[in-house]
């Protein structure tokens, strides 16, 4: 089915008219700036080519299927005459323009769709920077586009050329400028230098294609190739060449050195972690530098995201295939990419949660919950590692109260970065024990569990005590010998005072140490809390035999993974790739045809947010009250929120865990109403 569905695809994907445009022109002339490495470079020694263009163009000249697009390329050294160029015919193409409108209409060239994103970053000396204010700012002189984005974005602003960006940097400190501009991808080579401040800037550039006016057949087919390739392919090739000495091939070097993607994640993060500083450090005097920091991880989280699916969920499915075969240390291997990648994944939530409670948007989600569940799910999830490393883990539980009103999400993150660390930090044949104790409470309806987490690992210094909930904060004769952050403990402090409770450490070098985490609970009615269990009771996979979802998703990767998935699920699916095609779906075809939608958020044309919205405006009820399912990188609670606001019946946040999304399937399928 699925091999078939994009045969079809690519077969109708261009029209009679674009066809006949490819025959007759031949190829299609692209024109480029020579002096951007980042664009096109050729390595003297190999005569090997580099740069954005070749990735882009080694990808769209087979992405139409049966159809074949020739490319040639032109370098110029002069912005005005590639423009020149375009307009007498001698090029197609220009590679690459701002989306300032503008500037399109003033050159007289049309704007592709958005082609690659770029996340950019002003470098200054000042104390207080507010980009709403007037400066005078550099900008290397050969990143023309670059130019013409902060021109439409930022017109207070003065620009001046420079030669490069360490040019610019000189021009700050000798006073010439009051900032320079450059990629988020090379903010390392300047944080912490000359007392430079790294500022992330909230307007995001979007990158196109220029094509001239009238020329819509050629525009189509640009947008069509941008369409068929993974989302963010460009966007990941820009801040790999904008980042590294060593341009290697942005597609030889996925499908080779997938491990090496995963130390490329950790370099985005690392550069998160360092802007998150920055940005931490200048609120206090400075309102907009939290709202440039919640923009900029919102954008970064939802592109690091996207891949992870990949990387995350074809480790899973290769695992799959490799169940019956005697290869064990290929499946060795897979297990510890999966395990970097859930570290790298890990990273990425404690920076989000992190940004969400500062923010002030964390906000508390109780509900019935049974405390000793809690406790057996912790088992379970540490058990495993505890007989890997040979620890014994042991648990006494001494509650009455077991049903509860609690944040049950924020609970269990408490105890799993205390107990992480337990067995972490704590040497093969140790032990960690953790003990559960319900306490009196004066407030009549409530009751107040103590839990004490004790292990025999390391331990840790008193001077490192005195801090051990700041953020970043890690003991200096384990940071390089253990990975993590230095983020776990802060967030743990910050549950615990978000839910009311306390929490004590204990702890002597060599000795190991004791946390002691006391929270209250509103006691629940148990009988309502067992009618819950029974709705919510595990239903049978036969639920999905026969029925067919509509999966709405624009990446290819992240497509080919889930239909995967939903089919040996037992699944029929139909893939579209944005909002209009999923609207089109639902209204063309007879009401019962897709029982659920699994829903991407950032689609071109139309987003899932506004897919939603539509659908739910139909005039036959039957269609507008269709399950959907929000499946989206964008992590932040005020996503969910907008999806639930308009009417979507649960989110699912990549990297996808495959038995959530069965779950939440299961759910949404057993109700008569989704709506109700």
């Amino acid at each position: 089915m699925y091999k078939k569905y994009f045969t079809l695809d690519y077969t109708q994907f261009l029209t009679g008219v674009e066809k006949s445009y490819i025959k007759e022109h031949g190829g299609i002339q692209i024109g480029f700036l020579n002096n951007d490495p980042v664009v096109f470079s050729m390595d003297k020694k190999s005569g090997e080519i580099r740069g954005t263009l070749s990735e882009y163009i080694s990808y769209a000249k087979d992405c139409l299927g049966n159809h074949t697009l020739k490319f040639d390329i032109e370098a110029f050294d002069d912005y005005d005459k590639m423009i020149e160029a375009l307009q007498n015919n001698e090029i197609d193409v220009i590679y690459y323009a701002s989306r300032n409108s503008n500037v399109a209409e003033k050159k007289g060239y049309a704007l592709s769709n958005t082609a690659w994103t770029y996340n950019s970053i002003a470098v200054t000396n000042k104390e207080d920077f507010n980009e709403n204010d007037s400066y005078v700012v550099a900008v290397p002189k050969n990143k023309v586009a670059l130019k013409q984005h902060i021109a439409y974005n930022y017109p207070h602003w003065k620009l001046v050329d420079c030669d490069s960006i360490e040019d610019g940097a000189n021009m700050v400190v000798a006073g010439k400028v009051d900032c320079f501009i450059m990629g988020s991808s090379q903010v390392l080579s300047f944080d912490g230098k000359k007392n430079f401040k790294i500022i992330p800037l909230t307007k995001t550039m979007e990158a196109s294609f220029a094509v001239k006016d009238g020329e819509a057949t050629l525009l189509s087919i640009m947008n069509k190739t941008i369409k068929a390739m993974p989302s963010d392919m460009l966007t990941s090739a820009i801040a790999m060449y904008d980042s590294t000495a060593y341009k290697t091939t942005f597609y030889g070097f996925l499908k080779d050195h997938l491990f090496v993607v995963l130390v490329l994640g950790f370099s985005i993060i690392i550069v998160i972690l360092l802007l998150l500083q920055k940005a931490r450090q200048a609120e206090a005097s400075a309102k907009d530098a939290s709202l440039a920091k919640t923009q900029f991880l919102h954008n970064v989280s939802h592109d690091i995201r996207t891949p992870m699916n990949a990387i995350l969920g074809y480790s899973e499915l290769m695992k799959n295939e490799l169940k019956d075969n005697d290869l064990p240390k290929v499946v060795e291997h897979l297990n510890k990419l999966q395990k970097a990648g859930n570290i790298l994944l890990s990273i990425i939530n404690n920076v989000l949660d992190m940004a969400r409670i500062e923010s002030g948007h964390m906000e508390l989600e109780e509900n019935y919950a049974n405390i000793e569940d809690i406790r057996q799910r912790l088992f379970e999830m540490f058990e495993d590692e505890a007989k890997k490393k040979n620890i014994h883990l042991r648990y006494t539980f001494n509650v009455e109260h077991k049903h509860v009103m609690a944040d049950v999400t924020k609970v269990e993150e408490i105890f799993v970065n205390i107990l992480s660390n337990a067995l972490k930090y704590t040497p093969s044949n140790g032990s960690v024990e953790v003990s559960v104790d319900e306490l009196s409470c004066d407030e009549p309806g409530y009751m107040i569990v103590r839990t004490s987490i004790t292990d025999t690992g390391i331990g840790m210094s008193k001077e490192y005590l005195d801090k051990i909930f700041e953020s970043f904060s890690r003991e200096r004769m384990t940071s390089s010998k253990i990975s993590g952050t230095g983020l776990g403990m802060a967030i743990v402090k910050k549950y615990v005072d978000l839910l009311g409770g306390n929490i004590d450490v204990k702890s002597e070098l060599g000795k190991g140490s004791t946390f002691i985490v006391t929270l209250k609970y509103k006691i629940a009615d148990e009988k309502y809390y067992l009618n819950k269990q029974e709705e919510n009771c595990e239903v049978d996979n036969a639920i999905f035999n026969g029925k067919h979802i509509l999966l709405a998703e624009d990446n290819d990767l992240n497509a080919e993974i889930a239909q995967t998935i939903l089919e040996r699920a037992g699944l029929f699916v139909d893939r579209v790739k944005n909002g209009i095609e999923c609207v089109n779906k639902v209204i063309e075809n007879p009401v019962g045809t897709y029982d659920a939608i699994l829903m991407d958020i950032q689609m071109p044309n139309m987003d899932g947010y506004k897919a939603t919205h539509v659908i739910r405006r139909l005039s036959s009820p039957e269609k507008a009250n269709i399950p959907i399912i929000a499946m989206s990188a964008n992590a932040f609670e005020e996503d969910k929120k907008k999806a639930f606001d308009v009417k979507m019946n649960d989110y699912i946040t990549k990297p996808i865990d495959f038995q959530k999304m069965e779950e939440v399937l299961k759910h949404v399928l057993s109700k008569k109403d989704p709506l109700s």
